[in-house]
């Protein structure tokens, strides 16, 4: 598995907005392409929402979110376009693939991160709250005092 993802920062929100992912597999002998594209495209899915987005809060009390309606998930607005490549090996085992795609999804979208702002982000989700709280602690002002 091996996904790259282009990304941009709003740096005054901190929001991250996913532009362009590419998810690449090597899953052996590929019996059924748009089943294994579709299995890629919704771990990668899933995976950016839980890195930009998903956490549950906690009190003292315990969970503090009681709804999935104020639960926090990437909508098909946020979702970038996707682009799948599968290297079919013909004569191999059928490796399937699982949700492969998660792993490397996090890793990728942090990576455009620092490629976007030069800011590693290592705490997930990557809100914009934790984003813009990065952007003001590197440059040593707000986005309100225009750092």
């Amino acid at each position: 598995m091996a996904t790259v993802v282009d990304l941009r920062v709003d740096r005054a929100t901190g929001e991250i907005h996913l532009e362009h992912a590419v998810v690449a597999a090597d899953s052996g002998q590929i019996v059924k392409p748009e089943g294994l594209s579709a299995q890629l495209e919704g771990a990668f899915v899933q995976s950016a929402s839980w890195t930009l987005l998903e956490e549950v809060p906690f009190s003292r009390q315990g969970i503090t979110s009681t709804d999935w309606r104020g639960y926090p998930i990437l909508r098909m607005g946020g979702s970038p376009t996707i682009e799948t490549v599968l290297l079919d090996r013909p004569g191999m085992p059928f490796l399937g693939a699982g949700e492969g795609a998660m792993g490397p999804a996090p890793a990728a979208i942090a990576k455009a991160v620092y490629d976007a702002v030069g800011i590693r982000l290592r705490r997930i989700p990557f809100t914009p709250e934790r984003m813009r709280a990065a952007l003001t602690e590197a440059t040593g002002s707000s986005a309100a005092d225009g750092g």
